[in-house]
């Protein structure tokens, strides 16, 4: 173990489905990890591999000297790092935040200055690659803040990711999660258009998906959600409602830009039905049972049988 591990104690907030593969690569590599979430039975199998238990953020942050968060919406965010039992009222100078959620660039500029103020260094650092990236630690992982404080978060942005960039300063890793999640927006409703049209055409899907997947419209919202869409596997990778406070904060910045991008504002309604009518807590792939919905009759079965 170098001695830059043995220096570093790590806490962890967040151990939903991809903050417990995120922690628990963390924890492989030989780094002393504390962990917190909302729901202790998340943690279980982190500290029968050697995890350390607290109950409280602030408790955590008291003893650890880096604290990464993967936790749901802005308003969690806010509350872990800047309420009274938070990261940075309780964290000692020389410390180092990380928050891997996908949340507001305002709010990641708030943290950082607040942070600095308690001479705390804060990233933003949000992630793409969803459950199987977090699991097979090839995670897009896209950086705002400090250059400084992104080489000392390197090793461990190493242990959980492939494609790592420090992006600009406070703010700038949400930015450019929000244009992967505009990509994505798009991409996946295309994805599940295209999907519906093959199957209510009679077509097997599994054999298109083996010949298209290679060519121009090859890529992982096609080969690996199109391919759960084709199976009928609709768990969650990616919460659906997840992705709908993604897209929202998206379009939020784009107004205030004085971008009119209708692309998103159609995955977001799209999606938006799609919740309503029960799917917030599927998968990003079950849009595809949206437009299964569509066609004359029911259609061939979304199983790729036709």
């Amino acid at each position: 173990m170098s001695s830059a591990v043995q220096a570093e104690r790590i806490g962890f907030i967040g151990l939903g489905i991809m903050g417990q593969s995120m922690a628990g690569h963390i924890l492989a590599a030989g780094y002393e990890v504390h962990v917190f979430s909302r729901t202790k039975e998340k943690a279980e199998a982190l500290l029968e591999a050697g995890a350390i238990w607290h109950d409280t953020p602030a408790s955590l942050a008291r003893v650890c000297t880096v604290v990464i968060t993967m936790v749901g919406y802005p308003h969690d965010v806010e509350a872990v790092y800047l309420g009274d039992d938070g990261l940075v009222p309780n964290m000692a100078p020389g410390g180092l935040v990380i928050d891997m959620t996908t949340s507001q660039p305002a709010l990641a500029r708030r943290i950082h200055a607040q942070a600095a103020g308690r001479g705390i260094a804060a990233l933003d650092a949000p992630v793409s690659g969803g459950d199987v990236g977090a699991r097979n630690a090839t995670l897009a992982i896209m950086v705002g803040g400090d250059e400084a404080a992104y080489l000392r978060a390197l090793p461990l942005f190493q242990v959980m990711g492939k494609s790592i960039a420090l992006l600009g300063g406070a703010g700038a890793g949400q930015h450019t999660k929000m244009v992967n999640q505009i990509v994505i927006a798009g991409t996946i409703v295309g994805v599940a258009e295209a999907l519906s049209y093959g199957a209510h055409a009679g077509l097997d899907l599994e054999k298109v998906l083996g010949v298209i997947g290679g060519g121009a419209a090859g890529g992982f919202q096609l080969n690996v959600l199109g391919k759960r869409m084709s199976e009928g596997d609709f768990a969650p990778g990616f919460f659906v409602h997840h992705f709908l406070k993604d897209m929202g904060i998206a379009a939020s910045e784009a107004e205030a830009m004085g971008l009119d991008l209708r692309g998103l504002q159609t995955a977001l309604h799209q999606f938006g039905r799609f919740a309503e009518q029960g799917g917030r807590e599927c998968g990003t792939q079950g849009i595809f049972t949206l437009y299964q919905q569509q066609g004359r009759g029911a259609g061939p079965s979304a199983d790729g049988d036709a």
